[in-house]
């Protein structure tokens, strides 16, 4: 579920801890589903004990860890975390230790008031992936081939050169991380709402204009929802590095709000299902393009 406002919060939770030299990493026993970890966890721990928090930062929907070496002439490595479902990255206790997948320990010198001391990465489901980077394998993962411009800065220029061709609804088009990076199925659904276009639309057909206003209410969504810590939604597994929930889920237009009233038109959100993905939409307020308003 973590999308880009859920991971951008997770990113700014672990700033405490930059700075911070990895002095243990552990992959603890589990019996739950392994995750995907590359290189092997032996070897990842092996490489990046010893190494210093220089910056954390996203790409699209993964929390990055850049680790410097003591020395100046050791080449950066970049420990990629793509929470996915059920992820999350704690300086808190977990929700349950049976489902904590790596363990970082970390020693600040003399710089320890207020500093946590270990990173967790907890994942219920183990869908979650952790991959380790040198430079050229952090540029070809998540570089401009694979991730397209991040969602907090895309123009309506570039979705327009991306997916105005497409022949895709404009929904599921919006989830294709290549087009733009970090939008999954929630903001989506309130990106369209917010700028009155119907979910089912074809992307050949909207104008340019709408693009523009596409990619004006995804900066406008997305970085409210940063503000408001992302979402927390039914079971609430999302929470925050602190273990907080999100409060984005309170300002929900049509997200999850099946059969109960728009709260502009008071007309009944609608749900329906798109590349095996809920999108909810109001008929109302949100046309496709030519349509008229219903009166």
């Amino acid at each position: 579920m973590p999308e880009l406002p859920e991971v951008e919060t997770m990113c700014r939770g672990l700033d405490c801890v930059v700075g911070g030299r990895i002095i243990a990493a552990e992959f603890p026993r589990s019996r739950v589903r392994p995750l995907a970890v590359e290189p092997g966890p032996a070897l990842l721990c092996r490489r990046i004990t010893g190494r210093t928090l220089a910056a954390v930062r996203r790409r699209g929907k993964r929390v990055v860890l850049e680790l410097a070496g003591d020395d100046r002439s050791i080449d950066p490595l970049w420990l990629a975390i793509e929470p996915r479902m059920t992820g999350l990255m704690l300086v808190a206790e977990p929700p349950s230790p049976e489902h904590v997948r790596l363990v970082l320990e970390f020693d600040h010198g003399r710089r320890t008031v207020d500093r946590p001391r270990r990173v967790l990465f907890w994942d219920r489901r183990g869908l979650g992936t952790i991959t380790l980077y040198d430079r050229a394998g952090l540029e070809a993962a998540c570089g401009g081939v694979k991730l397209g411009p991040d969602g907090l800065e895309v123009t309506g220029v570039e979705l327009a050169s991306r997916l105005g061709r497409s022949r895709r609804a404009v929904k599921p088009a919006l989830l294709d991380q290549r087009a733009v990076a970090g939008i999954g199925n929630i903001y989506a659904a309130e990106i369209l709402f917010r700028v009155g276009i119907d979910p089912r639309s074809l992307c050949r057909r909207l104008p340019a204009e709408a693009w523009e206003r596409i990619a004006s209410a995804a900066r406008s969504v997305l970085a409210e929802a940063v503000r408001f810590e992302g979402s927390s939604i039914g079971d609430e597994t999302y929470r925050t590095a602190d273990n907080r929930v999100g409060r984005f889920q309170h300002r929900h237009r049509v997200y999850g709000r099946a059969d109960l009233p728009c709260l502009t038109c008071s007309q009944p959100i609608v749900r329906i299902v798109q590349t095996q993905r809920a999108t909810f939409f109001c008929p109302q307020c949100q046309r496709r393009p030519g349509s008229r308003r219903r009166t």
